[in-house]
């Protein structure tokens, strides 16, 4: 917790500042009861004599001053924390959340979406909550407290002595109890991970769970993840709840003692009546303020819990160190180029070869010229992508760009040269040019040029706003061969020197996919281009084809030389061709 209070600390003068309205409305607060003690036990006395209600009338005017003092101080200072507390999570998310965009695919593999998403929204207001009640009870409960048993102890001494006897074993409950409870809503927070997991895949994949009748089916699997959170919340919840009726025995019980002991001394005339009922009152404020604290530790209990997992991401290593690079590059050195690279998704680096992924990729590619990738589902296509965007480093061996080992360039100038177009990618709920943009600095013309050489000019300007249509939430609006032509053109409108295609023309037609090759081909011949594909009609035109089963390179070269001597290519191609061959 400490580095989260850094976060607050920020905007330490104007907390500062909070603090003083706090404590000023507190301690003219504190002075109410001790103003009815001299009321009751004063000047009513010396009304029955003179008749005379001046200075009564004084004193409860006084009393009512420092009443709404308080309470308009208290108000002041409350919202101050709510707004300070706001600006510091913010600040704190806006740095997890940038810190979640630099991990590495490794690191994201290791934390987990789910749990990454659950850190960043409700671990965060966890912290929030504590930020927001510290400041709001920490400083005014204290006050309370202290200044409470100050002023009991200037009415009257020996019953003060009673209140302070309960005070240790108050303290002590909640020191052992707020230890157990940390480690227990840290259980809990795991559990909302899975059950934010097992949510984020039902409703992406509802029409799949719709189509096969599987809702009773996920329904239960939500609920077993829900009812598995609500038990650990519970059984965290109900272990710090044994703090609050506990305090209030304990309390009550020397509140009774109290009561007991003043009747005895205002029988012998010890104490005044108003003496005693101020130190009810204060009592009752103290009562109050430990209650108060005990709220506050329960809310650290969650805090620290979800500081330690938000801080185990910001701490997280970040494996995708850049090497300085000393130079030595050799003229005309190939655009890319794999160097026996190997990768396991582990961190395993050993040499028994059925653990990596990919083994022993060897391949250079030339400026402009263009390189498909054809193989079966999971033979390792898209993680030869991941490999050269670095989103994963090799377990072995080098790629090179441009003669230079990807590694010493820094990660934003090296996926600057991509243009990626990804199979599974997002629309996101903007403008469509926006969509295309993505943010960059890209003129209309570039927008428009690139939709047309990806097919997607003619059926965006179909639609009544054209190119500022406000796509729907993840394209709902859109079918998935517009959502592709989409992607492809936001790939293709940043001009890149690398042009990456993964499987981002499944769901288009044969003679559509045709012409945006044919686009491509045209209007950006000095880019690179690299295309995985399921279908062989995508890639047969390539300068390169290789061809990749199990991890291994089975075949590379161009489609005349793969369908003179390679049988896998030979077979998918008479698979897919059929008569055309």
């Amino acid at each position: 917790m400490k580095r989260a209070f850094k976060y607050l600390f920020e905007n330490k003068t104007a907390i500062i500042i909070g603090y003083i309205i706090k404590i000023s409305g507190t301690v003219v607060g504190l002075f109410v009861p001790r103003i009815m003690a001299v009321l009751v036990d004063d000047i009513v006395p010396r009304i029955r004599v003179s008749g005379d209600w001046t200075e009564f009338i004084k004193g409860g005017l006084f009393m009512v001053f420092c009443a709404v003092f308080d309470r308009i101080f208290n108000v002041i200072a409350n919202r101050r924390a709510a707004k300070y507390s706001m600006l510091a999570i913010r600040h704190l998310r806006y740095d997890l959340y940038r810190k979640i965009l630099t991990l590495s695919g490794r690191k994201t593999d290791e934390f987990g979406i789910p749990s990454l998403v659950s850190r960043l929204t409700s671990d965060s207001y966890n912290i929030h909550t504590f930020f927001n009640i510290m400041q709001r009870m920490g400083v005014r409960a204290t006050l309370i407290c202290i200044g409470g048993l100050i002023m009991s102890a200037t009415l009257d001494p020996v019953l003060t002595l009673t209140l302070v006897a309960a005070l240790p074993f108050v303290f002590l409950i909640v020191f052992f109890i707020s230890r157990r409870g940390i480690p227990l809503y840290a259980k809990v927070q795991t559990a909302v991970d899975k059950m934010v997991r097992i949510m984020r895949e039902d409703v992406s994949g509802i029409r799949v769970i719709k189509a096969l009748s599987k809702e009773d089916f996920e329904r239960e699997r939500f609920e077993e993840a829900n009812s598995q959170t609500v038990s650990d919340e519970l059984k965290a919840s109900g272990v710090m709840a044994i703090s609050g009726p506990v305090i209030s025995l304990c309390l009550n019980m020397g509140l009774v003692l109290v009561i007991i002991m003043g009747a005895y001394r205002v029988n012998d005339g010890a104490v005044k009546a108003g003496t005693i009922m101020a130190f009810l009152t204060y009592f009752t404020m103290i009562l109050s303020s430990l209650i108060a604290v005990n709220r506050i530790f329960i809310n650290y209990s969650k805090a620290s819990a979800s500081a330690k997992r938000i801080f185990s991401v910001m701490d997280a290593e970040n494996d995708l160190k850049v090497r300085e690079f000393t130079g030595g590059v050799k003229r005309n050195s190939p655009k890319i180029e794999f160097r026996h690279v190997c990768f396991s998704y582990g961190e395993n680096e050993d040499n028994e070869e059925e653990k990596y992924v990919l083994n022993d990729i060897n391949f250079t590619l030339e400026q402009g010229e263009s390189l498909g990738i054809i193989g079966a589902t999971g033979s390792g296509k898209t993680t030869i992508i991941n490999l050269l965007m670095r989103f994963y480093d090799p377990t072995k061996g080098e790629i090179l760009i441009d003669g230079r080992d990807i590694k010493t360039y820094p990660l934003q100038e090296l996926r600057r040269m991509f243009g990626v177009a990804f199979q599974n990618d997002i629309v996101f709920a903007e403008a469509l040019d926006e969509n295309i943009r993505f943010g960059r600095e890209l003129s209309d013309e570039d927008v428009e040029s690139a939709a047309k050489a990806a097919c997607a000019f003619e059926f965006i300007t179909e639609k009544k706003d054209g190119f500022k249509h406000e796509a729907a939430i993840k394209g709902g609006d859109m079918s998935g061969g517009q959502k592709q032509r989409i992607f492809v053109s936001r790939a293709l409108a940043g001009h890149p020197g690398i042009l990456i295609l993964d499987d981002s023309s499944s769901a288009l037609d044969y003679k559509t996919d045709a012409i945006l090759r044919e686009n491509i081909n045209k209007n950006y011949s000095d880019c690179t281009l690299i295309s995985v594909a399921q279908r062989i009609s995508s890639v047969m035109k390539m300068t390169k084809i290789l061809v990749i089963e199990d991890g291994r390179i089975i075949g590379f070269g161009s489609h005349e030389e793969l369908m003179a001597g390679n049988k896998v290519y030979e077979e998918i191609a008479a698979t897919q061709l059929g008569s055309l061959l």
